[in-house]
C-alpha cells in the first residue's frame, strides 16, 4: 500500500511540474471565486474547513473571504495563554548556589542529593507541563476561529526554530510561541528584533554565553543563513562581526537582560557597512539587504503555494516572477505580511490547476485537519505525541535550527504507514497492535451528514469526498467507495461511515491539499 501511495503521489507531482503556471500575481476575477477555490483557500491558509465553513467563506466573495482570514482582528481571540506556571525551572538563587557548593566542599552527600532531587523534580514537572502546553496548542489549532493566525504561528515555529530538549524550560517555549502568534501576520522586522531578545532563542543558540572577550557566533550565523538572507550573501567576517554586535544579549530567568559590561562597543564592519553596531543595528542591516525580502518571500511561497527548491537558480521563470513580485511588495510595505499574503491569496497563480491539491500535508495538518473536518475527538496525549513524532513533526521539537524541511521529506514508507494509522486512531481510538481505550470516547460521524438532503450511498460518498479531498478526485476514484457503501447491509450507519472515512483517509489524495 505504501509503495502504491508513493507512486501515486509522485505521478501527481510530475503532472503538476509539467503544467505551466500563470505568471505574476494578477488577481483572480471575483466572479471566478467559487466553492472549490474557497475550499483550496481554507486548506492552504488554514487546516481545511467543513462544508458549512467553506460555503460561508464562498458567500463573502474573494475580497471578503481573504479579509476574513488575513485581517482577523475583528474575530474574537482565544485566551493568550493556558495559565501555565512560569517558575517551574526558576534558576537557583546565589544563596542556594553557595549552599550547594559548601555542601560539596564539606562532603555532605545528603544535602547534595537533596539539591539534585529538587532539580530532578522540577525537570519532571516541566516535562509534564510541556505535554499540557502541547495539548493546549493542538486544541487551539483545531478549534481556532483564526486559522491563518495559527498556521503562521506554526510557520514561524519552523522558521525561527528552537527545541525543548536543548532549552528544558516549557515556559520559555510557550512564550516563544505566544511571540510568534503576536506577530503572526504582523511586521517581520519587528519579529526579528524581538527574536534576538527571546530567552528560548538566546538559550538555544548559546547567546547567553556570548561575551565581548569570547564572542559566540551561533545566533549571528543563523540570523544570516536561516532567518534573513540565506547562504551566499555574507562572509565569515560578517558572522564574526555580527556575533560581536550580539554580545551581552542575555536573559535572566524569564526575561531578556542586556549585559552592558559584556557588550562589545567597538566598531564592526558588517555587509560592507561600519559602525558600533549592537544587535538592533545588526538586524536592521540584514533586513536592508536586497536578499532578505526575496528570502522571506520564497519561504512564504514554499509554505503556501508549492514545494519548490530553495535554490533560486533551480526555479522556473514563473515562480521567480511571482516571488520577486511578493518580495518587492514586502519591501514596499516595510515587511508587513498582511498585504503580501493578501496579494498571494488573491492571485490566479495561487488557484491554478498546477497548485491545487498538489502540496503534501504536514503531519500537524494531517492531525488537525482530520479532527477539524470530521469532528473526531482529540485523543490520548501520549499517543498523539508518538504519532506526530513518528510522522516527523513533533511540536516544540524541530529536528534542528533549520526547522522542518517539509514537502516530499514528509513522505516515506514509514511516515505513510504512520499517517494511515494516525487517522485510524483519531477515528476509532485504536492503533493496530495497541489500544488506547482509557479516556478515549466513541466517535459518531453521523452529524457530518446534517446538511445532506440525499443520504444514499453515492451522495454520501460524493459529499464526504468533496469535503475531505476536493473536487479534483474523479468518479473513477469514488466508484469503489460508493460500491463499498452500497454493499453495507444496514446502509449508512455510524459504523459504515467510520469505515468510509477510514478508506478516504487512506487514499493518496488525502495526503495532499
Amino acid at each position: 500500500m505504501s509503495s502504491g501511495l508513493r507512486r501515486s503521489l509522485n505521478a501527481r507531482f510530475r503532472r503538476a511540474a509539467a503544467a505551466p503556471l500563470p505568471a505574476g500575481t494578477r488577481a483572480l476575477r471575483d466572479d471566478a471565486f467559487d466553492y472549490w477555490k474557497a475550499h483550496h483557500l481554507m486548506q492552504r491558509a488554514g487546516f481545511g474547513g467543513t462544508p458549512d465553513e467553506v460555503r460561508e467563506l464562498t458567500s463573502l466573495g474573494l475580497d471578503g473571504a481573504i479579509a476574513r482570514l488575513v485581517r482577523f482582528d475583528g474575530v474574537p481571540a482565544e485566551p493568550a495563554d493556558g495559565g501555565f506556571d512560569p517558575d517551574i525551572m526558576q534558576p537557583i538563587s546565589p544563596e542556594q548556589r553557595r549552599a550547594y557548593r559548601q555542601a560539596q566542599q564539606r562532603g555532605d552527600e545528603e544535602a547534595v542529593s537533596a539539591f539534585r532531587r529538587r532539580r530532578q523534580q522540577s525537570q519532571r514537572a516541566d516535562r509534564q507541563q510541556l505535554r499540557a502546553i502541547r495539548r493546549w496548542w493542538l486544541e487551539r489549532l483545531v478549534g481556532t476561529p483564526r486559522p491563518l493566525e495559527e498556521k503562521m504561528t506554526l510557520f514561524w515555529h519552523g522558521h525561527f526554530a528552537t527545541g525543548y530538549r536543548a532549552i528544558e524550560d516549557s515556559w520559555h517555549m510557550e512564550r516563544q510561541i505566544a511571540l510568534f502568534r503576536e506577530h503572526a501576520l504582523g511586521d517581520f522586522k519587528r519579529l526579528t528584533h524581538r527574536i534576538i531578545r527571546d530567552p528560548a532563542m538566546l538559550e538555544y543558540l548559546n547567546n547567553d554565553r556570548n561575551v565581548a572577550r569570547r564572542p559566540n557566533e551561533n545566533l549571528a550565523r543563523e540570523l544570516m543563513e536561516l532567518f534573513t538572507l540565506g547562504e551566499g550573501h555574507y562572509t565569515e567576517d560578517d558572522i564574526k562581526a555580527g556575533a560581536r554586535a550580539l554580545t551581552g544579549y542575555h536573559f535572566r530567568d524569564n526575561d531578556f537582560a542586556f549585559n552592558a559590561r559584556q557588550h562589545d562597543t567597538g566598531q564592526k564592519t558588517i555587509l560592507g557597512q561600519t559602525d558600533a553596531y549592537d544587535g538592533g543595528g545588526f538586524v536592521d542591516l540584514l533586513l536592508g539587504h536586497p536578499a532578505c525580502a526575496r528570502f522571506v518571500a520564497l519561504k512564504l511561497y514554499r509554505h503556501f503555494v508549492a514545494d519548490v527548491s530553495d535554490d533560486w537558480d533551480l526555479l522556473d521563470s514563473s515562480t521567480r516572477h511571482v516571488v520577486d513580485q511578493l518580495a518587492k511588495l514586502l519591501r514596499d510595505e516595510h515587511y508587513e505580511l498582511k498585504p503580501v499574503l493578501t496579494r498571494l491569496f488573491k492571485s490566479r497563480h495561487f488557484y491554478d490547476f498546477g497548485v491545487v491539491g498538489k502540496q503534501i500535508k504536514s503531519p500537524v495538518q494531517v492531525v488537525v485537519g482530520t479532527i477539524h473536518q470530521t469532528h473526531a475527538p482529540l485523543r490520548n496525549d501520549r499517543a498523539l505525541a508518538t504519532a506526530l513524532r513518528g510522522m516527523g513533526q513533533q511540536l516544540f521539537e524541530p529536528p534542528s535550527v533549520a526547522g522542518w524541511s517539509g514537502g516530499r521529506s514528509w513522505i516515506n514508507t514509514s511516515t505513510l504507514f504512520m499517517r494511515q494509522n494516525t487517522c485510524a486512531y483519531l477515528l476509532t481510538g485504536t492503533i493496530p497492535g495497541r489500544q488506547f481505550s482509557r479516556g478515549d470516547v466513541q466517535y459518531d460521524p453521523r452529524p457530518l451528514l446534517a446538511g445532506f438532503e440525499d443520504r444514499g450511498a453515492k451522495a454520501v460518498v460524493d459529499g464526504l469526498c468533496d469535503a475531505m479531498l476536493g473536487h479534483h478526485v474523479g468518479a473513477d476514484r469514488r466508484e469503489p467507495l460508493s460500491r463499498f457503501m452500497q454493499e453495507r447491509e444496514k446502509g449508512v450507519t455510524a459504523d459504515s461511515l467510520v469505515a468510509l472515512l477510514l478508506l478516504i483517509t487512506a487514499m493518496p489524495e488525502y495526503q495532499l491539499c
